[in-house]
This record gives C-alpha cells, sequence and structure tokens, in this order.
C-alpha cells in the first residue's frame, strides 16, 4: 500500500507550473522532489516542461505565420463569446 503523504503523478503535473514559479510551500516541493526520485515518467515530463517553456520563450510575434495567428485569434474570439468573457476584444 502506497504512502497516504505520497505524491500522484496526476498531483505532481497539476503542481509543475507552482514549482516552477516558486510558489510552492518548503513541504510540498519536498513531496514534489521525492516524487521525482522515484519516478522516471515525470522527471521525463519536468524535462519536456523546460524545454517548452525554453523555446516558447524565444518566439516571437514575427515567428507566426499570419494565417496561424488569425486562426489563433479567431480561436481565442470564439472561446470568449462561448464562456461569456467580456471586456477583451
Amino acid at each position: 500500500m502506497s504512502d497516504p503523504g505520497e505524491m500522484t503523478c496526476q498531483e505532481f503535473v497539476e503542481l509543475v507550473t507552482d514549482y516552477f514559479e516558486g510558489a510552492l510551500s518548503h513541504a510540498e516541493v519536498q513531496r514534489f522532489e521525492a516524487h521525482l526520485a522515484d519516478c522516471h515518467p515525470c522527471v521525463e515530463y519536468l524535462a519536456q516542461m523546460r524545454e517548452t517553456i525554453r523555446a516558447v520563450g524565444q518566439l516571437r510575434e514575427e515567428h507566426v505565420p499570419l494565417a496561424a495567428r488569425d486562426e489563433l485569434l479567431r480561436v481565442f474570439r470564439d472561446w470568449k463569446r462561448s464562456a461569456g468573457v467580456v471586456g477583451l476584444a
């Protein structure tokens, strides 16, 4: 039987952003890093997230093709309308 204080992979994934932003408590960081010590798939996931952040951080508006930009804006506007979000054009 697993330790009730042991972090699950789902919880790990949910906390990755907070981990990167330094928003976890000391106890949560210890649980997070203890999970990493025993879970190779989560080690890989964390590495993929770091690489994604690095790559996206280099992306500039001029790198996005106009057709892709227009499609992203259309999808975002449709989402806002369906979600009832106001104030964002």
